[in-house]
């Protein structure tokens, strides 16, 4: 006979699927925060009624009011009974309402819209085996990864990854070249060359619309003299003689990445290296039981594989396919030199050459 269930172990998993699906409604109201500038009108700004906020925010007052709601309900803002006001902590803001700082975490909220979107077509891969390109998504997921990517980099991309690359930053320092393959919005190509003005930087994407929103990024940050951005795929893209080529949370989304780490070996300087830039998630699945972890390895199965099957190539690593992995990719394409450079809780950053 099949053992009696334990109810108290019943009751404290449904009490687990409940708080996620209330944090999964929540997260709209999260985004909806983001997108509306209420944290932001909010940070900094002391106790807040509802009219006030509205009227600061430019929106209606009975919508604010209900979202302030659900973020006192949420714990994310404070309700003060006594003036009527709801206080947005300082701590709270640096997390919601500042998209430069490197603790801002809103950004994967935006990349929800899309991902929520796309269930019917996730449900068709599930049963046929095909994939969901990047490019079959709404533009939500390809805003929303750029905004969500960007505060880890800014914080950390100029500050240690680099200087952790083998004497990578002094020949950017004198001008160097660098191809960033899989750049998206551009957002880490800019960093870098903001930080090292005598060196050239060259964006590339298979995805025609980032590449328009990158151009013009950087025409308005002032960057377009020594930055450019083209459509190219990773086993394609143009030029040699590079002194850096790096990956960015890419390299996992290609159909073929052995393809990519070998063209990017043929255009590497004699003395170049490769900055492989994956998420900090293992390839033991046990490993991933965290909030990181759980969030990255979902989004692998809603974005990361359907887009490499969706290529048509020999190898889908998923996101969590783990160092052992990356490494031997690596060296099959004649790197033969690995190191892990760097850390992070989001990122493990890795320096490749020949």
């Amino acid at each position: 006979m099949a053992s009696a269930m334990d109810e108290d172990k019943v009751m404290e998993f449904l009490g687990r699927v409940v708080t996620d699906a209330g944090a999964a409604v929540a997260g709209l109201c999260t985004s909806l925060g983001d997108r509306l500038g209420l944290y932001t009108a909010m940070a900094g700004a002391g106790p807040l009624t509802s009219a006030q906020l509205a009227e600061k925010t430019g929106l209606t007052e009975r919508y604010v009011r209900e979202w302030l709601a659900a973020q006192v309900a949420g714990e994310y803002v404070v309700y003060d009974g006594d003036r009527d006001g709801y206080l947005l902590p300082d701590e709270h803001a640096a997390v919601l309402a500042d998209p430069s700082a490197p603790t801002y975490a809103a950004g994967f909220l935006t990349m929800m819209q899309a991902l929520y979107g796309s269930e019917d077509a996730l449900m068709e891969a599930f049963r046929t085996g095909e994939g969901v390109g990047w490019e079959e998504h709404s533009a939500a997921l390809f805003a929303g990864t750029a905004k969500f990517f960007r505060p880890g980099y800014t914080g950390a991309l100029v500050s240690e990854w680099l200087p952790a690359m083998n004497g990578t930053t002094a020949k950017l320092e004198r001008g160097g070249e660098v191809a960033d393959i899989g750049c998206g919005f551009g957002y880490s190509t800019m960093l870098m060359a903001q930080a090292y003005p005598k060196s050239h930087f060259h964006g590339f994407d298979f995805h025609q619309p980032s590449i328009d929103a990158a151009r013009q990024i950087a025409q308005e940050q002032g960057l377009a003299d020594r930055v450019s951005f083209d459509v190219a795929t990773a086993q394609d893209f143009p030029g040699d003689g590079y002194d850096l080529v790096t990956f960015f949370d890419c390299l996992h989304d290609m159909g073929d990445p052995g393809r990519a780490l070998a063209h990017a070996q043929q255009a590497l300087a004699e003395d170049g290296s490769c900055m492989i830039v994956e998420p900090n998630v293992s390839a033991d699945v046990t490993e991933n039981i965290n909030p990181i972890g759980r969030a990255v390895v979902s989004a692998s199965v809603a974005v990361c594989l359907p887009s490499a099957l969706a290529q048509h190539g020999p190898q889908t690593l998923g996101n969590h396919a783990g160092e052992a992995a990356m490494r031997d990719l690596a060296d099959g394409a004649g790197l033969h030199h690995w190191k892990l450079a760097a850390e992070s809780p989001v990122n493990r950053v890795y320096a490749a050459s020949r």
